[in-house]
């Protein structure tokens, strides 16, 4: 997936490092450790409906006790929202991931079709935003 303009320069394909940063020294005595990390990256991937070689990427991080999957799918459902408006679902999928345990792809409803199935979302009613 990297996309190198030259053998010495290569474009940011995510923006993971930042959390291995804000990771190295957290001081839990003040809370909990959370942040997010937005960011513009770049995929050799071919542009279509749904993907480009240039998006923006936004990634979160909490680390705390009792933090589960359900608030993970609170926030997305927030996040989803506020960006696309309370017309739109959100679920998530179990998928695989190498970097992340455990991992979910989540999908919104497709905002061309409203879930009923079109080309844009390949008759699925969904479109993956993550």
């Amino acid at each position: 997936d990297t996309f190198y303009i030259t053998p010495e320069i290569l474009m940011r394909t995510h923006t993971s490092p930042n959390q291995a940063r804000a990771m190295e020294a957290p001081d839990f005595s003040k809370g909990p450790l959370k942040m997010i990390s937005p960011g513009r990256v770049y995929r050799r991937d071919t542009d279509d409906a749904t993907h480009s070689h240039q998006f923006h990427q936004v990634e979160g991080l909490v680390i705390d006790k009792h933090v589960t999957m359900a608030d993970l799918k609170g926030t997305l459902e927030m996040v989803a929202a506020n960006l696309f408006g309370d017309e739109f679902d959100v679920r998530l999928r179990p998928s695989y991931f190498p970097f992340t345990e455990p991992s979910v792809a989540a999908d919104i409803t497709c905002f061309n079709c409203m879930g009923k199935g079109c080309a844009v979302c390949k008759n699925t009613g969904w479109i993956e935003v993550l």
